[in-house]
């Protein structure tokens, strides 16, 4: 589609709560909000999309042409996209699908829309079909309110640690798979999939925006107002640096489709483990109190 043409689909499907006439009339279509993989900037695509279960499926077809669509490179480079289907919107976690479970998606795919049928059998790439799951980690609820900014600060360490929980359950499960199978003899397991990456690079992201905001203007702020709490911001600082450099090896772990070197992997997720977790929980008790009496969101005009 060219660029204007995509744009008149984006313009009609918001201004209809997404209904789209010509070409897409009646057609179940989203649009994709993606980080550009080069430019970090907002990238948004009509796709059609098929309905499995909890999720959403979209199919990298680009038409059958041989490449990838520019929405999947970015994608795999920033996991967490924007989704919106009629006049709904949320975060999404995507999940490109492997081995048999594409197999089975694709067969769903092709028999709701059998065009995709026609585009694989147009080209030699395999297609990709992508889930478009909960953002959030298994069993996220999150506080009850926010209300203020330190409300909002445990809302994300809430968020963080889930992250991570699920991170290092599925990774564990994966070295027990395989652990199994050597017993057996059976063929070895393959690398860690595309689902502990996706999510451990949303954790990561997540994590050192968390930061940045933290050491650019939460902290430097804080530390004016309370000059006898000096000795507690400097270790937060020393810690933010610690987990960032090991936050820096593991997205050089997962910098390829593929999360190289396992055996690394597990061990600089374990270190994350030992490294955040004590950081939440110092400065949860040193520094979070002091923000109860700043709302959230911020007031207009306010301080802060």
């Amino acid at each position: 589609m060219s660029l204007s043409f995509t744009r008149s689909v984006i313009e009609e499907f918001r201004a209809h709560g997404g209904r789209v006439g010509g070409p897409f009339e009646g057609a179940d279509l989203l649009l994709l909000t993606t980080t550009g993989a080069r430019s970090g900037l907002p990238r948004t695509t009509p796709l059609g999309y098929v309905r499995h279960g909890g999720a959403l499926l979209v199919v990298g077809s680009n038409l059958g042409a041989p490449r990838h669509p520019a929405w999947y490179h970015n994608l795999l480079a920033h996991p967490v996209v924007r989704v919106e289907v009629g006049t709904r919107a949320f975060e999404a976690l995507a999940v490109p699908t492997e081995g048999a479970r594409r197999a089975e998606l694709f067969r769903e795919a092709v028999r709701v829309a059998p065009g995709y049928g026609d585009y694989q059998a147009s080209t030699e790439r395999e297609l990709p079909v992508v889930e478009l799951a909960a953002a959030e980690p298994e069993g996220w609820a999150g506080p009850p309110e926010v209300r203020t900014l330190a409300d909002k600060i445990l809302e994300v360490h809430a968020w963080l640690r889930g992250q991570l929980r699920q991170v290092a359950a599925e990774t564990e499960a994966h070295f027990a798979a395989r652990d199994a199978h050597r017993g057996e003899g059976a063929p070895p397991v393959p690398g860690l999939g595309l689902q502990i990456r996706q999510r451990c690079l949303a954790f990561c992201q997540t994590l050192r925006f968390h930061h940045d905001g933290e050491d650019g203007h939460v902290f430097p702020v804080m530390a004016g107002h309370h000059p006898e709490l000096a000795e507690v911001f400097a270790r937060l600082g020393e810690e933010h640096r610690v987990i960032a450099g090991v936050q820096e090896r593991l997205a050089a772990l997962l910098a390829g489709v593929g999360v190289a070197e396992p055996e690394r992997f597990r061990t600089e997720l374990r270190r994350m483990s030992a490294e955040l977790l004590a950081h939440l929980a110092y400065e949860e008790e040193t520094v979070v109190p002091l923000l109860m009496e700043i709302p959230w969101p911020p007031v207009a005009g306010g301080q802060g």
